[in-house]
């Protein structure tokens, strides 16, 4: 007699945007984990690379460091050449980066790592796509997620589905699931299903700048079409005042994608006729504003308050139900100033993978295990972004820590040093790229380049080359 076959596995996956489409690719692809897999996503999904209500920060600026590109890549063989051929740009790192940092402009070093850089539009179509063609991954559109299913008697406390209803006003239904993942973004509700569940209260953490973004798309200037570098102009959190920053990204079209923010008393304003002004008064160094005079507008301005460090320690909880997982924004939602929410979705959604292959799939315990996994990508991300907001006034309850500060100091020194040292400007985009871990900065030789302080001059000025600049119209 034959032996009997292994049940159908079947994962739903709670959210259709960056985050929820990488781990169903995690939970088929190659490593054929499940058999099925059902995207549960509230709004009705554009064909191609179109705005959709549910993400509103899609108006904004996006970049995807090399360490989530190789995290995609490795969910998707081929998707940066899928991306490429349709209009996104691989940017060298810092070779193609024109920035001011806290403490003074960044020398153009050669090629240590990589950003990518496309619409958010452009970068979700194109990763879905290549994720739906995968008859295993069904999508269900139009539908809301009302709550956990969950058998505590029978199954020591597993999920075994989600409750569903179309957007409509349809009936009430079950979705059954071997496994549940959570990818719901910063409106995630896991934490109020699980105490309502009996698993108790997570602890969370926000951290909050009170930052504000504007942002708007541009007509680079014909000859800046192509090969333009990123411009950036960071605040310098040491005048105690509201930080100013902004940043714009060279995109498919020959576009340019411009953000600006303010934390509180520095915020932009949403008015069209204010934007430029804005980059060229308000900025520690007016070269954007500048820039933005040689371009030609083609949208309004977006503008959006929703840019609250928030982090949940779902991995501290005593208890964690089986079958169930929390990863992007719904466990860790970043200040978007830094841009590493997409890379973290990315690495998080090839933990998932990793961690379910090496157990096994049902295994006792599996699922606490892989929160676990995922606090290391969040770990980094969140230390980067919350080692510099919380020094915002009313950031925090209770503002920066002791810690805090001996941190700053030192990033603040190696920061310094990164502006004249190359060699440290690589170990900083290590850790930025999320490529390595923090503790590449705390090296015996990277401690006493830091007390030596750069080796070449400060630049007094944005390191435009005359090409760029006579390309841009400024010469």
């Amino acid at each position: 007699m034959s032996e009997p076959s292994n049940p159908a596995r079947t994962a739903v996956v709670l959210g259709g945007s960056h985050a929820g489409m990488l781990a169903a690719r995690a939970l088929t692809g190659l490593a054929g984990l499940a058999d099925r897999v059902v995207v549960v996503e509230r709004d009705v999904l554009p064909d191609g690379p179109a705005p959709r209500k549910g993400l509103p920060q899609a108006r904004h600026a996006h970049m995807l460091w090399s360490g989530g590109v190789r995290a995609v890549t490795d969910l998707l063989p081929g998707i940066t050449e899928a991306l490429h051929g349709a209009g996104a740009r691989r940017t060298p790192v810092t070779t193609d980066m024109v920035a001011l940092g806290i403490r003074g402009w960044f020398r153009r070093w050669p090629e240590s790592h990589h950003v990518l850089l496309a619409g958010r539009d452009l970068l979700d179509a194109t990763i879905r796509a290549q994720v739906l063609a995968d008859p295993r991954v069904e999508l269900l559109t139009g539908t809301e997620v009302l709550g956990l299913v969950s058998d505590m008697a029978v199954r020591a406390g597993a999920v075994t589905g989600v409750r569903v209803r179309s957007r409509d006003g349809g009936e009430v239904r079950v979705v059954e699931a071997d496994l549940v993942v959570d990818a719901t973004g910063r409106g995630s509700r896991a934490g109020q299903w699980l105490a309502e569940s009996g698993w108790g209260a997570v602890e969370r953490r926000e951290v909050d700048s009170g930052l504000a973004y504007a942002s708007r798309l541009y007509l680079a200037p014909e000859q800046a079409r192509s090969g333009y570098p990123i411009v950036n102009v960071q605040p310098d959190l040491r005048d105690g005042g509201p930080g100013r920053a902004g940043f714009l990204l060279p995109i498919e079209d020959g576009r340019w994608i411009v953000t600006l923010n303010g934390t509180r008393g520095g915020e932009p304003s949403p008015a069209n006729d204010d934007f430029v002004r804005f980059a060229r008064e308000e900025l520690r160094h007016p070269v954007i504003g500048e820039l933005l005079e040689q371009a030609e507008p083609l949208s309004d301005v977006s503008y959006t308050r929703a840019t609250v460090n928030r982090r949940h320690f779902y991995e501290r909880m005593p208890a964690w139900p089986e079958n169930f997982v929390v990863l992007g924004d719904a466990l860790a939602a970043f200040n978007p100033l830094y841009g590493h929410g997409l890379a973290v979705a990315a690495q998080s959604a090839v933990l998932l993978r990793d961690v379910v292959r090496r157990h096994g799939w049902g295994t006792p315990g599996l699922t606490r295990r892989v929160q676990k996994a995922l606090a290391r990508p969040v770990g980094t991300a969140w230390d980067l972004a919350v080692g510099q907001d919380v020094f915002y006034p009313d950031a925090t309850a209770k503002g920066p820590t002791l810690r805090d500060r001996l941190v700053a100091a030192y990033v603040s020194r190696l920061m310094h040093t990164a502006t004249g040292n190359g060699r440290i400007a690589r170990r900083v985009t290590d850790v930025t790229s999320l490529e390595r871990g923090p503790e590449v900065l705390l090296s015996p030789s990277v401690l006493v380049a830091a007390a030596m302080g750069p080796w070449k001059p400060a630049l007094t000025g944005p390191p435009l080359t005359s090409d760029e600049l006579k390309r841009a119209g400024l010469r």
